[in-house]
């Protein structure tokens, strides 16, 4: 837009959802594209989250909510954390939101002023870097690498920290790469944050529940940084609700002042009927989210399999989340007819248009040898979107 504002011009277009919106137009023209882009669960929100909902319509629960949302929500977040995580909170310190997107860009928003410096471990969720730009943040980009799983080290990370770093901020369970921090990881981490007394970690734990290999760990365990440590989840993950909307976040009572202060004059609050049907997940048993934990383990290991027989892709093993974010530079500089495949970029393109396969290219994360798989679809649409990108590849090669 040729008037639009400095702000909007330090962001970009979500390439997730440009590349979701890409293979919609396509399947739109007939096309039969099996979408391995997305990253939302394929399940349906269970039944008693549901009829938690449905009740809430009828007894007219439609009229604003505090900005933080309802008492009973937070009270039943701040029992999760200490259910779950064994981690101490009071309502004070929660805040609900219009998804972890808008709790995210809230922390953010409230910490960091202009020049102030994030450090992001790449790959990295594809808003991480775009939030910070909206704050007029400065990114500092850590980066990883495939036989490290994607994770950064306490040196890589005292290294980095200069006066103006305002903050620390990941995941684990990571997005793009399922990287997920072991316990000795993290007090690792949080030893060099404490050094430095003016320095917070956002922690992003959405994908606390979609864990492989143990009981998640959170920074906040640790005493010593828990009053710097802004916890970022929801509900959109873990319970199958991922067009409901809810995010939260855990905090200080001051920083999460400052977020309802925020969230007060752009959106108020997160929608009521939702916060009724958050209340039902957190409060219910996890019978259904361990259903699913199961079932995407096996479909990572069938998508592993699957990606390690073409010849030229490099993988780890992902320990949680839906993702595997396989090295494909060995693509790069070859020639198809109406394609030169100079990055990840177009590769993706080239498998979406060739192969009628959407993925998502790694420079929207940070690493751009990567291509970022989603296995929150089915294991047939796994089997045959695989063969096609491998049939796909191979014509690639006999075409040099």
């Amino acid at each position: 837009m040729k008037n639009s504002s400095k702000r909007l011009k330090r962001i970009s277009v979500s390439q997730t959802l440009e590349m979701s919106n890409r293979s919609q137009e396509l399947k739109e023209k007939g096309k039969n594209v099996i979408d391995l882009s997305i990253g939302q669960p394929d399940f349906a929100t269970p039944e008693h989250i549901k009829k938690a909902a449905i009740d809430a319509i009828k007894k007219n629960f439609t009229f604003y909510t505090p900005v933080a949302g309802y008492k009973e929500l937070r009270m039943a977040i701040v029992d999760k954390f200490k259910r779950e995580n064994n981690l101490d909170y009071n309502i004070n310190q929660i805040v609900v939101s219009n998804g972890a997107k808008q709790a995210l860009a809230n922390a953010v928003l409230s910490i960091v002023d202009e020049g102030d410096e994030i450090i992001v471990p790449t790959p990295y969720w594809v808003s991480y870097a775009e939030i910070d730009n909206l704050a007029n943040g400065k990114n500092v980009f850590l980066p990883t690498s495939i036989e490290n799983d994607y994770k950064i080290t306490p040196e890589q990370l005292r290294k980095a920290i200069t006066p103006k770093t305002k903050a620390l901020l990941y995941s684990s369970p990571s997005n793009p790469a399922g990287s997920v921090y072991t316990k000795k990881e993290l007090y690792e981490i949080a030893k060099v944050v404490e050094e430095h007394k003016n320095m917070y970690i956002i922690s992003d734990e959405i994908y606390e529940h979609i864990n492989y290999v143990s009981h998640h760990e959170s920074i906040a365990q640790f005493d010593f940084i828990k009053d710097r440590v802004i916890i970022v989840n929801g509900v959109s993950k873990g319970y199958a609700m991922t067009g409901w909307r809810i995010g939260y976040i855990a905090t200080t009572p001051e920083i999460a002042a400052s977020c309802i202060k925020l969230q007060g004059q752009y959106t108020s609050n997160a929608c009521s009927i939702s916060q009724k049907a958050a209340i039902a997940a957190l409060n219910g048993d996890n019978i259904y989210t361990l259903g699913m934990n199961a079932a995407f383990k096996k479909r990572r290991d069938i998508m592993l399999e699957l990606l390690n027989d073409i010849p030229g892709f490099r993988t780890n093993i992902p320990d949680g989340a839906f993702y595997v974010f396989p090295e494909v530079k060995e693509y790069f500089g070859k020639i198809k007819s109406y394609i030169t495949i100079k990055n990840s970029s177009d590769l993706s393109m080239f498998l979406l248009n060739e192969a009628n396969v959407a993925t998502v290219p790694g420079s929207a994360f940070g690493n751009p040898d990567c291509i970022r798989f989603s296995y929150a679809t089915s294991t047939k649409k796994i089997i045959e979107g695989i063969a096609r990108i491998k049939d796909a590849l191979l014509k690639l090669n006999e075409n040099l």
